[in-house]
């Protein structure tokens, strides 16, 4: 079963998602959205909301590591408060939104490797991303924790789905365009990068797709990433 397969058929069991999708109000959707939320399956991976529990894989898997998170838009965590501060703003995303946040851990095993979601701009616009741990690089991983945003994004209805990358990310850039998503433009000085050294906005690559019109196909061949 494909990635896009597996998140269909986790959506289409939870009870949150489906009030979602029938436009039922946010408040009589679930008491508790993260409880209510099944996570979804790929060939290869689970993906699930983040709890306070997780903090401290959070934090030694990927939110710590200054390589890993040299190229993202939050800085490093310097201790388990920054990385408690995250999970209490995916909460507060979960409550307002119909998914937020969302680890990423082999299926096999169950070790926590990183982290995607869908980030809510309005009722039909998100953005999406990744990051993962070192040693999860270079395997595929990305590439299929997105392919399973991209079926997420269509099973919610979203009309439009975007993701940034700096531009000297080239891998991200790859990733995104495997997982369908096509180069829209360079965004000038847009976004600040917190470990690099520079308190400048840099120059990303804006990425969009359009969930509504794909189907559950298999994404565009390019390297492994």
């Amino acid at each position: 079963m494909t990635a896009v397969h597996c998140a269909m058929e986790a959506l289409s069991r939870c009870r949150r998602c489906r009030a979602m999708v029938a436009g039922m109000p946010m408040e009589e959707r679930a008491e508790d959205p993260v409880m209510q939320f099944e996570a979804i399956e790929t060939a290869r991976l689970r993906l699930r909301p983040p709890v306070t529990a997780d903090a401290e894989a959070i934090f030694n898997a990927y939110a710590g590591d200054p390589d890993v998170t040299r190229y993202l838009s939050w800085p490093t965590h310097r201790d388990i408060d920054a990385t408690l501060a995250f999970i209490g703003f995916s909460e507060q995303q979960w409550r307002r939104w119909p998914v937020g946040p969302l680890l990423i851990e082999r299926r096999d095993g169950g070790d926590l490797i990183g982290s995607s979601g869908i980030d809510f701009e309005t009722d039909y616009r998100a953005a999406t991303g990744y990051v993962l741990r070192a040693d999860a690089w270079g395997q595929g991983y990305a590439s299929e924790a997105l392919a399973a945003m991209v079926a997420l994004a269509r099973q919610l209805g979203l009309w439009r789905l975007e993701a940034i990358c700096h531009v000297e990310h080239g891998a991200s850039a790859r990733v995104l365009h495997k997982a369908g998503f096509s180069r829209e433009g360079v965004l000038r000085a847009h976004t600040r990068f917190p470990n690099l050294g520079t308190h400048d906005p840099q120059d990303v690559l804006l990425f969009a797709l359009l969930p509504k019109e794909m189907s559950p196909a298999t994404p565009r061949p390019t390297p492994a990433a």
